[in-house]
């Protein structure tokens, strides 16, 4: 080989090595931009939207409807809880808070999960109508229990439509509770009515924040799910309170009026309000999250939940995001043993900024400001 062969061999080799590096970089800057899997150094994460649930043993005073006990639907969910009769029989309702707990602190990314009461319908005298109540998970029960478990936090329900609402309330915030949570379509109540200004003031006052389900409700029996547009939401959110929307309102739709478009016409008008991620990942709702992220500046609205226990397969499955992740990016996802951590990753991996994982814990601290 002569002088100008070697001179040229050397010069292809060089044009390898700079390939290489390129290459290499693309790859590292690629994954870095699209999936940061750490959680913050400072804290890590809550889980703002997680339900509980019970039958009634060991005096937890909560139950099922007749309708949904006797569905197909029943048993999936206390799959989906991790907990089966016998379970609850034997130790009481308290031993799903206790494996929620656990698998809270098994979680890398989620230091700490909201659990939901959830309160019924209410009658034309103010008190519980349990014929019509699909489900119902008292807030003394969940005041009694959650002092057991430093890594859940109390999220109260009242239907403000009881006669001592207000009253409640009080009690509720006095004793921890980090927001109010509403689902108006089986809770068989408007969140427009007039008649509830009264609780929406008060809840203004002690800054404690709305969660309120938005959009059609697919999760149980039958449903009013006019009561979950969420143009309904503008007489609290212009009394003060802050609102969080659940789901981005992404099901359903009022006189053909898409609920997710609803929503998000009113965000420029409303600065306290919010909408969660909970369920956007759920085979139902495909598509939502990236058109999310697609808008500007929403994602500074926006709120980290689960919708635990929804997030099992096959309602929830990182190959169905292959929209926004790659098929590695879901491998790796679904390798994953705690459903928590398999929600943050694949939420980041689809794009969601870090700020909306943090943000929960800001909202009453933003509303004293």
């Amino acid at each position: 080989m002569n002088s100008s062969d070697r001179g040229e061999g050397r010069g292809f080799q060089r044009v390898g090595w700079w390939l290489i590096v390129i290459a290499v970089a693309i790859y590292v800057i690629f994954y870095a931009l699209k999936a940061p899997l750490t959680k913050s150094p400072e804290r890590g994460y809550v889980d703002m939207h997680v339900h509980a649930a019970g039958l009634g043993y060991g005096n937890s005073g909560a139950f099922v409807g007749e309708d949904l006990s006797a569905s197909w639907k029943f048993n999936i969910y206390l799959r989906a809880f991790d907990i089966t009769q016998d379970e609850l029989q034997t130790n009481g309702d308290r031993e799903l808070l206790r494996k929620l707990s656990e698998k809270i602190a098994d979680s890398e990314f989620v230091d700490q999960a909201v659990v939901l009461a959830m309160d019924g319908v209410i009658d034309e005298f103010g008190t519980l109508n349990r014929e019509l109540t699909q489900f119902y998970v008292p807030n003394e029960y969940l005041i009694r229990e959650l002092k057991n478990y430093p890594n859940l936090r109390f999220g109260a329900s009242i239907n403000p439509l009881r006669t001592d609402s207000v009253e409640r309330l009080n009690y509720v915030v006095e004793n921890g509770a980090q927001l109010i949570k509403f689902l108006p379509n089986i809770m068989l109540f408007d969140p427009g009515d007039e008649r509830i200004e009264p609780f929406y003031r008060r809840m203004a006052e002690l800054c404690i924040p709305l969660l309120t389900h938005a959009g059609a409700e697919q999760s149980f029996g039958e449903a009013d799910n006019s009561l979950g547009d969420p143009v309904r939401l503008q007489l609290p959110l212009s009394l003060g309170v802050t609102v969080i929307a659940a789901h981005i309102a992404t099901t359903g739709s009022t006189d053909g009026d898409g609920h997710f478009d609803r929503l998000l016409r009113m965000f420029q008008d409303y600065p306290n309000l919010y909408a969660d991620v909970s369920s956007l990942t759920q085979i139902n709702k495909l598509g939502y999250l990236r058109r999310a992220l697609q808008v500007e500046s929403l994602a500074e609205r926006l709120v980290y939940g689960t919708d635990w226990p929804l997030q099992f397969f096959p309602l929830v499955s990182p190959y169905y995001l292959l929209d926004s992740l790659s098929l590695k990016q879901a491998n790796a996802t679904r390798a994953l043993d705690n459903v928590w951590d398999r929600d943050v990753v694949s939420k980041k991996y689809a794009g969601v900024p870090e700020a909306v994982f943090l943000r929960f814990p800001t909202l009453m601290d933003d509303c004293t400001k």
